[in-house]
Parts: C-alpha cells; structure tokens; sequence
C-alpha cells in the first residue's frame, strides 16, 4: 500500500516537487497506523478550511449516503447548441437518442434543460413555471418520460434576481420554496448561475440553495455555476457536487486550451462526490477538427470533469458519435480513485498530462498544442513510477497495446492539435 501511495498518487498531490523518491522513502518507513492517522488529519484540515459551519461534515456525509456524483456526472445540457431556443420535443427526443445511439448505456444519464425553460414571472403562490408555448406539458411530465427511459432530468437555475438569460426569475430569496418545486417535479440535477444577484458573497447564496435542496429528502446532484470568480474549489465541496472553475466555454482551440490550464490548478480540491468543473463539451458543435475534439475530450476525462455533451445528439455525426462513446476514455473518467490528472510538464506546446487510476495504473496523455507533428516523450519516473519496472501501454484511441512490457519511457509523434492517451499497467 505504501509503495502505491508513493509511486501512483503522491506525485499528483505534490507537484511542486520535482523527485518524489526522497519523500516516498520516507512514507515506505511510517507504520500503517502513522499513515492512516496522517491521511485523516489532512482530511480534517481540508474540511476546516473549507467551511467553518459545524454541519460540513453532516452534509458531505449526507451527499455520499445518497450515491450522487460518486464519479463525474455524464449527460447531456442545451446550452452550447440551443441556447434559449429550447421546448419539451426537443428534450424528449434528446433523450430518445441518447438511449438509441448507446451513450445512455456508457453512462450519459443526465437531460439537463439549462436557462430560459420558465415563464417571465412566477405564478401567484409564487412558484417557478414552466413556460406555456415551449414546455405545455411542464417539467413533472417531462421528467416522468426522461425517466421511464432510464436517464434522470436537469434543470436551471440562479443565484440571483433573474437568470442570466433575463428571460425568468431566479431562485434568490426562494430557495426553499423552488427547491421543493424541483423535488416535486422529480429533478436530478440542478445548474445554479450567478447572474443578477444582490451584492452579497456567493459563498452565502449559494449555501442557501445548498441547504434548501437538502431538506427535500430528494438526491438533486447540485451545481455551482459561480464561474471560478470567488475560487469555488477552496469552499464549494461542502456546499454541492460540483463547480465551475472557470467562465464559459466556446466552441474554438483557444478557449478549450485556456479553460484546461485554469481548471489545472484545482486539482487537489475534487474527489468523490465533488467535482471540478470546466463547462460543458463542445464535441461535435463544429467549431473545431476531429483531433481537437478529442484532445478536449480526452484532457476533460483526464481531469475528471463532468462529461456533459452540448452537441444536438439527434443529427450527431458518427465521428463525434465515435468520440464521445469512446469507453476507454470514459472508464478513465469514471475511474473509482477519482484523482484529478494533472499537466506535469508543458515546453513549446508540447505536454505531457498524467493522473493515478485504479488497481495501481496511470493514465497519460500527450498533448501537442504546436502547429506542427512533433515526438512527446514521458518518462516513467515523471508520473510517479520506477523506471525500471516494466508496464503495459494501451493506446485508448487505437484500442490497442503498444507494448506488454515498456520499461522507462514512452515517445510517440502527434499531429498538431492532436494527442495520444494511454493507460500504463504494472506487469
């Protein structure tokens, strides 16, 4: 156990480090016990640092009790594609294709409606509506047909006055009376914005909501929509599921490679049952090649971000059909470690990324982000592993080995734009 600690994770944790030989010896020299005590207090101090409310224990505890995001959530959001221009067919038949193209059988659960589903004003108890001419048959129905083909309903909504759109009221001020909306309706899953607010920190808002979904008694997987502003990573965990890290993504290189090296650097917050987000896919809206999406693929799973496809899913080409329904790639995503990989080495353009998996393996992923093909070499002791001890090289793309028995380093020539990923097993 101490020689997986040492040569699997404790690279990813500290890396600021540049040899992790010295400080392993060390940890290979502590009894189990010593171990086990230092890993629960690092635990503790996380969490006092999170939060100072005396619940935070209670509610992470309640958020692994109900099984929600466990590994990274997986679906599909209609924002990137449809914006505001969303009703009831196009979700249901949505939910249709995900069942039919298989990608609800790889895990993609999630139907999650995004902003402007609402009328402009609430009813006269006050409750949030679903707007008449685009949702007539309401939000309870259509989670009933989301759900009777095995796949869970999402829904928005804001940590403000009006949602971003301005198109609908937000939850400010309402947060338990909309929380018991959703639960009533039979949501899963809520994306909570941050637009037209009252001034006061997020931290605050957004715990209100927090709280207000737990008393429902439903398991509504909760979203924090904060945009990286106030650095969500250091205190969201024990408010909700997931964070956004950073602002919106577009559908270009430029703002996938920026959204990538912010979310980088909060590794160390995510884990089981909350997660660092860097926005929803852009795979297959046609803005970019088929090797850069998958380089946003492949990196997105590698660092353990929600897999939310923002694609219409309906008229999906069988090259982004391919990509997004990769297994391989998404088993490293859904991963039981739930470790966030990391970028370990960037020169010219050239990356490497890595992060520690299950059953002692790491993942790896070369990333050229040059304009010309160029060879990327790791070698093992980089990510963490002995350089004398032999492993396997699966290739995720190709679906092949490219070697049982790899000692030291792996090299590999990638296209621009492009990147190879690979699974390394002890042999």
């Amino acid at each position: 156990m101490h020689l997986a600690i040492c040569s699997n994770i404790l690279p990813f944790l500290f890396p600021s480090s540049t040899s992790y030989y010295p400080y392993c010896s060390m940890v290979q020299r502590l009894s189990f016990l010593s171990l086990i005590l230092l890993l629960y207090m690092s635990k503790v101090t996380l969490a006092t640092n999170f939060s100072s409310n005396a619940h935070f224990h209670h509610y992470t505890q309640f958020l692994l009790a109900n099984g929600v995001a466990r590994a990274p959530p997986m679906g599909w959001n209609s924002w990137n594609h449809f914006q505001c221009a969303i009703d009831e067919r196009i979700v249901k038949t949505t939910a249709d294709a995900l069942v039919s193209t298989g990608l609800a059988a790889l895990g993609y659960k999630y139907v999650n409606i995004d902003d402007c589903w609402g009328e402009w004003n609430r009813d006269q108890r006050g409750n949030l509506v679903a707007n008449s001419s685009a949702f007539p048959s309401g939000i309870k129905a259509l989670a009933d047909y989301v759900h009777a083909r095995g796949l869970k309903l999402g829904i928005y909504s804001d940590a403000g006055y009006r949602t971003c759109s301005k198109k609908m009221p937000g939850s400010l001020g309402h947060e338990d009376q909309d929380a018991r909306t959703f639960a009533e309706w039979g949501v899963d899953y809520l994306k909570y914005d941050n637009c037209y607010h009252d001034g006061s920190k997020p931290q605050d808002r957004y715990a209100k909501m927090s709280y207000a979904l737990r008393k429902v008694g439903r398991p509504i997987l909760y979203s924090l929509c904060e945009w990286g502003d106030e650095n969500p990573a250091k205190w969201a965990g024990s408010l909700g599921n997931a964070w956004r890290t950073t602002g919106d993504i577009k559908d270009n290189w430029d703002s996938v490679t920026s959204i990538a090296d912010s979310n980088n650097i909060w590794g160390r917050y995510a884990g089981p049952g909350k997660w660092n987000d860097p926005d929803m896919l852009e795979v297959g809206n046609g803005g970019m090649s088929l090797e850069e999406y998958r380089s946003h693929f492949s990196i997105w799973a590698l660092m353990k971000a929600p897999l939310l496809i923002g694609c219409d899913i309906r008229s999906a080409s069988r090259e982004t059909l391919r990509t997004l329904g990769n297994k391989e790639v998404i088993d490293v995503n859904q991963d039981p470690l739930g470790v966030q990989g990391r970028k370990i080495r960037s020169k010219e353009g050239l990356e490497v990324w890595a992060g520690p998996i299950s059953r002692r393996r790491v993942v790896v992923v070369l990333w050229n982000r040059s304009l010309s093909r160029a060879s990327i070499t790791v070698g093992w002791r980089e990510v963490g592993l002995s350089p004398v001890n032999p492993f396997s090289v699966r290739d995720l793309w190709e679906h092949s080995f490219v070697s049982m028995k790899m000692r030291f380093r792996l090299t590999a020539y990638v296209a621009p734009h492009a990147c190879k990923m690979y699974i390394l097993t002890p042999v």
